[in-house]
């Protein structure tokens, strides 16, 4: 009999839709009382009439991509918190800068069940290799692993070799990171002679997992399982063994909206994910637009995924719906391309272009500039490294030679 976090995991989609539109009215009308900025967006939005999704469409959707200008406004969350500061357990800064925070409560990220969905259980050491400084990622992982009583150990990014030594003392069951980390500290263990044996099952997120690795890692006695979700939301679609997509996480309602827009796509069309975060009086987030491209599985509101979990599911990450890119697991924004000229006169224009495979990125930033010299060079790739916290080249081509086409963004990686 397959085992499930909960039983809201198996409950009657007509009964889950009911519950979770009486847990959206009571999400508004919270964050209207409480968080200055939703009191100002929804001042005339009467939560009571809040009985059906057509009527949560109606609400303004608002944007990851808005909240550094907000949160300028009114540092250090823009109002968005429901929650005073003195109320609060950590704030945090993602690249952008974009401002997080985290309460109280435990596990407050929900990531316990995509844990469990990954086997995850009671007991389990925990090798968590998210970074626990600046971001919430450690975190996040952290406490899910606390929900379901495993312990961690909290390793983070880098020091590669010592991080292949304490898996090697440690013999940990369970493995929380990027998956092309996992990677990397396999053939190192390999290669010093300290193969990792006890790991048998991952739950890993930041980057895509493409099927040849995830092949690579199965090959090695890893089953790893994907997990979506953000700083600011938390947990919102994970993996299962029963495949047929993501299933969508019980603490939110997620919408697929036009790119952009607020209206719904067609079900199995690919639009952009907005959510509303439920039962969260800390910092409800209502219809917040990740930016992040998917699809909802065409007749998984209806259909159980074969593991026997009764929500809709998703077609994961299918890209982004702006600019943004994923780098090693870090956000790049626009912005900060901008920010970097704007230390450089000298540049006249530049175009951030990505290259390489996932879990191998090359971030090389194309500059029309005045001079070509080294120095230059040097001090560019300092500026990147401290505006978006990630090694980068420079290389400088001829001027007027960068395409007028709007991109100071381009993804030129391979997927396959």
């Amino acid at each position: 009999m397959a085992e499930y976090f909960d039983s809201l995991e198996t409950r009657d989609p007509v009964e889950r839709e009911a519950a979770l539109i009486a847990a959206v009215a009571q999400q508004v009308a919270h964050a209207q009382s409480h968080a200055p900025y939703f009191a100002e967006v929804l001042c005339d939005v009467d939560a009571r009439e809040i009985t059906s999704r057509a009527a949560l469409g109606a609400l303004p959707v608002t944007r990851k991509s808005e909240l550094t200008a907000r949160q300028r406004l009114a540092a250090p969350l823009g109002g968005l918190n429901a929650t005073p500061l003195a109320g609060l357990r950590h704030v945090f800064q993602s690249p952008g800068p974009i401002h997080e925070p985290a309460g109280f409560s435990a596990d407050w990220w929900r990531t316990a069940r995509a844990m469990f969905a990954a086997g995850f259980r009671a007991g389990d050491l925990v090798y968590n290799t998210f970074s626990y400084h600046f971001t919430p990622a450690g975190m996040m992982m952290e406490s899910g692993a606390h929900r379901l009583g495993c312990c961690v150990f909290p390793a983070g990014v880098g020091q590669t070799e010592s991080q292949v030594q304490a898996l090697a003392n440690l013999q940990p069951s369970a493995y929380a990171g990027t998956p092309s980390f996992l990677k990397l500290l396999i053939e190192r263990g390999e290669e010093m002679d300290m193969p990792c044996k006890s790991l048998s099952r991952a739950l890993v997120s930041g980057e895509a997992c493409p099927p040849a690795l995830r092949a690579w890692l199965q090959d090695h006695g890893i089953t790893a399982r994907q997990m979506y979700g953000t700083a600011d939301l938390g947990l919102i679609a994970y993996e299962t063994e029963g495949g047929d997509g993501w299933v969508v996480d019980e603490g939110v309602m997620l919408e697929i909206v036009e790119p952009g827009g607020s209206q719904p796509m067609p079900e199995g069309e690919v639009g952009e994910v907005v959510v509303t975060v439920l039962g969260n009086g800390d910092y409800p987030l209502i219809r917040f637009g990740t930016g992040d491209l998917s699809a909802i599985v065409s007749g998984s509101s209806h259909r159980a995924s074969p593991c026997g979990r009764t929500n809709i599911r998703i077609k994961g990450w299918l890209g982004r719906a702006d600019q943004t890119t994923k780098v090693k697991g870090m956000f790049v924004h626009p912005g900060q391309v901008a920010d970097v000229v704007r230390r450089h006169p000298e540049v006249r224009a530049a175009r951030l272009v990505v290259t390489g495979s996932v879990g191998a990125d090359v971030m090389t930033l194309h500059c029309d500039a005045t001079r070509d010299d080294a120095t230059l060079a040097a001090a560019i790739c300092d500026s990147m490294r401290e505006v978006m916290r990630l090694r980068g080249e420079v290389r400088f081509v001829p001027a007027g030679s960068l395409p007028q086409d709007g991109k100071v963004i381009e993804d030129a990686r391979r997927y396959d």
